[in-house]
């Protein structure tokens, strides 16, 4: 399953999981509270009033969260990777372009907790903020530019399959 938080303001993240759903092969949708993490399907943050969080159980599920602003967003991407960073199973944790810092901390959380992270490189951002401050923190393992992101989710999810 794949879990995301972009910085979209309310309104928005639904019709984008709708045109993310329509040229994907995944299924994705905007993610609802209690919704479990299926395989081969991604579930996006709805925007600005809830953090998207996920549940450390058997069956992982979304959980929406009220709370303040973190690292100045709603939702953040911080409070995402940290509650990733809490499951006790293989996971891969990656930041995309932006301004700011939100997800460097948690980016380093599942580091530390032992996932495999990826930062995009200066190179292909628009704004090179967020996977600097987290590349600074040494949360990114991996610098890889936008065009080479998916080769790289792909080759950790089967770098993980086979060490498990």
């Amino acid at each position: 399953p794949i879990v995301i938080t972009q910085h979209m303001p309310a309104g928005f993240t639904a019709k984008f999981a709708a045109r993310l759903d329509k040229a994907s092969t995944i299924h994705v949708t905007e993610a609802e509270d209690g919704a479990p993490l299926m395989p081969g399907h991604a579930y996006l943050a709805p925007g600005s009033h809830l953090h998207l969080e996920v549940t450390n159980s058997l069956t992982p599920r979304c959980r929406l969260v009220e709370g303040d602003l973190i690292n100045g967003h709603k939702p953040s991407v911080d409070a995402l990777f940290h509650s990733v960073a809490a499951l006790s199973r293989p996971t891969t944790g990656v930041i995309l372009t932006g301004m700011g810092r939100d997800g460097a901390e948690g980016l380093l959380a599942m580091r530390r907790a032992g996932a495999a992270t990826i930062g995009q490189d200066a190179a292909s951002c628009i704004v090179y903020g967020m996977p600097k401050a987290a590349f600074e923190l040494g949360a990114v393992e991996r610098q890889v530019p936008l065009r080479r992101i998916a080769e790289a989710i792909l080759s950790t999810c089967s770098i993980q399959k086979n060490h498990t």
